[in-house]
């Protein structure tokens, strides 16, 4: 039996993640994690770079997840990859997959452990899970995602807007994870859902880096300069 460890490498900050994680990373022989492009650096291994030592570093392994919708490319990379991740771990060292947040939330490793399950399952699976950028982001702004009976919805990006709405008429908290660019599109529709001028409003970009940024206003003070047009953003509005 071969042994593969997915560690969760929360929102950008290494401080939190988990002492399991970072004793995994730690332990590596090989480390594979995700990009857009072949020349792109990896997310997932700057949040875990500065815990590396320097004088023993692992072999490190590009594995790249193109920016697509198309079906058949999407499964066709997914194969690929898993591929590639499995022929590392029948190396019979330690290997480690890297994904930011939680491996089971939005992440390229939910297309590769199914992979894996499927074609290699003499492969033991074991993983760490991650600090997401919501509880994080709600940390830092003060203000509870959910309480008593409340409900909450997490939307990814791209979204199909006539779901958004629909989802927003019965929800109490909206939070809206990646691709800030798509951010402008919802306000209009949050408010035809029912959600006030009152509501809570919270938008921030690049958490847990040094180039973060966190503004909490009300939805009505919201206007152009306020949004964000970076990928890895975050809003949440919720009712008062």
């Amino acid at each position: 039996m071969h042994d593969l460890i997915c560690v969760g490498c929360g929102p950008g900050d290494p401080e939190l993640l988990t002492v399991k994680g970072v004793k995994a990373i730690q332990d590596a022989q090989i480390i594979a994690c995700p990009t857009a492009k072949e020349d792109k650096p990896s997310i997932a291994l700057s949040v875990v770079e500065s815990l590396l030592d320097k004088s023993k570093m692992p072999e490190i392994v590009n594995l790249v997840f193109p920016m697509v919708k198309d079906k058949d490319t999407l499964e066709t990379t997914w194969e690929k990859n898993t591929k590639i991740l499995a022929n590392k771990v029948m190396e019979g060292k330690k290997v480690v997959y890297l994904t930011v947040g939680d491996p089971y939330l939005y992440s390229t490793w939910i297309y590769l452990h199914r992979e894996l399950q499927t074609k290699y399952p003499n492969i033991k699976i074991n993983v760490i899970p991650g600090i997401v950028s919501m509880f994080t982001f709600a940390s830092k702004v003060g203000i509870s995602l959910a309480e008593g009976a409340e409900t909450m919805a997490v939307i990814p990006s791209c979204y199909d807007l006539s779901r958004v709405k629909e989802t927003a008429r019965n929800c109490d908290t909206m939070i809206f994870l990646k691709d800030g660019r798509y951010f402008d599109q919802v306000i209009k529709l949050l408010k035809e859902a029912g959600f006030s001028d009152n509501s809570i409003f919270a938008i921030g970009q690049d958490l847990g880096t040094s180039n973060e940024i966190v503004r909490k206003m009300t939805l009505g003070e919201v206007n152009e300069n306020t949004m964000t047009t970076k990928y890895f953003s975050i809003m949440v509005v919720k009712r008062v």
